[in-house]
């Protein structure tokens, strides 16, 4: 099964390099652009036929490995 972990900092933990895009697209014309958030999306198969023991397994290892839980939220979508 694939799975698709979204993983992104929480809001009002500074982002430098969003808000360095932001810039960038702004000297670029695009002026209606505002707070740009970058994250970071990992994309794998579980072999797993039970979506809730795959959604636990994923959780675990964002939790133990994929995501800096202190400063960033995580997305599991199967």
């Amino acid at each position: 099964m694939k799975a698709v972990i979204n993983i992104a900092l929480k809001n009002g933990v500074l982002d430098p390099a969003g808000k360095a895009t932001e810039h960038a697209l702004g000297s670029l014309g695009f002026a209606n652009v505002s707070n740009v958030r970058i994250g970071k999306q990992i994309v794998l198969d579980i072999d797993s036929n039970d979506k809730n023991e795959a959604k636990k397994q994923l959780e675990v290892m964002c939790e133990e490995l994929l995501a800096n839980t202190v400063i960033e939220d995580y997305e599991i979508v199967l």
